[in-house]
């Protein structure tokens, strides 16, 4: 499993953190599952509320590249915007 984190805007809190995650062939790991071993193992303002399972974008060295990662993000809280009627 490979994983990167980044900042989701939200309403309440003003950002959460958005797990992105990567499961290697035959892994079956469901999203409730990963935020529960978070929350056991981490501070509960840490822990994502948002896990979008897939391939992370990276360069041709292989790191990951998180800004990509902030716009899907970005688009994602946008989404939530739009669907409940706000501007």
């Amino acid at each position: 499993m490979e994983a990167a984190v980044v900042a989701r805007r939200d309403e309440k809190w003003g950002e959460t953190p958005c797990a992105f995650v990567t499961l290697k062939s035959g892994e079956d790991v469901t999203e409730a599952h990963i935020i529960e071993f978070c929350r056991l193992n981490m501070e509960h303002f840490k822990c994502p509320k948002t896990i979008v399972f897939g391939e992370l974008p990276k360069t041709s060295i292989g790191k990951i590249q998180k800004f990509i990662l902030r716009e899907q993000a970005e688009a994602m809280s946008g989404d939530l915007k739009a669907e409940s009627g706000q501007a």
